[in-house]
């Protein structure tokens, strides 16, 4: 059967088995979403622990792209695409992510050539008194049975990578509150 007619619906994106990670910040919502959203925070805390952001531009609105660079512990370049489709400031961002190369093109995932070429990602910023709570929901999007179990045999690598992010997020809020 051709790779086409393997793909999935955008409605079977919701069928599959998601990743959800959440984490609580002890900031305001409106300081953690502008630190979420604008290139002068992302390029000092965005990515796993022990990644280091190398280029960042990001056009925050329906149909807009956060384009980054990032160079990982071990020397190497990786880059990734995010398309906006929702913004509601500052409580949800909807976006499809990718890898993708400098140019922005979508690539597959550097070390993993059977990862979904797209995943369908909700992010929600949710008010806890003066504290906000970050949801992060990623799902494979247009994606073959195989890209599936692909990304469900790595959600404990996106914990681990999430947990990093989030982490170096924290260290970050901290650092500008002092």
């Amino acid at each position: 059967m051709p790779a086409s007619n393997e793909r999935s619906s955008a409605a079977a994106a919701d069928q599959a088995r998601e990743f959800v990670i959440t984490r609580l910040f002890d900031t305001s919502r409106e300081v953690v979403f502008e630190a979420w959203t604008e290139c002068e925070h992302l390029m000092r805390w965005w990515g796993p622990k022990g990644f280091k952001m190398l280029s960042c531009k990001n056009d925050v609105r329906p149909g807009g792209e956060f384009l980054y660079g990032m160079r990982a512990p071990d020397g190497s370049e990786i880059w990734g695409k995010w398309t906006y489709r929702e913004v509601d400031r500052p409580e949800r961002l909807v976006f499809i992510v990718s890898f993708a190369d400098p140019a922005g093109n979508v690539t597959r995932h550097p070390s993993s050539p059977g990862w979904p070429l797209e995943m369908l990602s909700t992010v929600t910023f949710e008010e806890e008194g003066e504290k906000t709570k970050i949801t992060v929901r990623w799902a494979p999007f247009n994606a073959t049975d195989a890209e599936r179990k692909t990304f469900e045999e790595g959600m404990e690598s996106m914990r681990q990578g999430w947990g990093g992010t989030f982490d170096q997020f924290a260290g970050y809020l901290k650092e500008k509150r002092s």
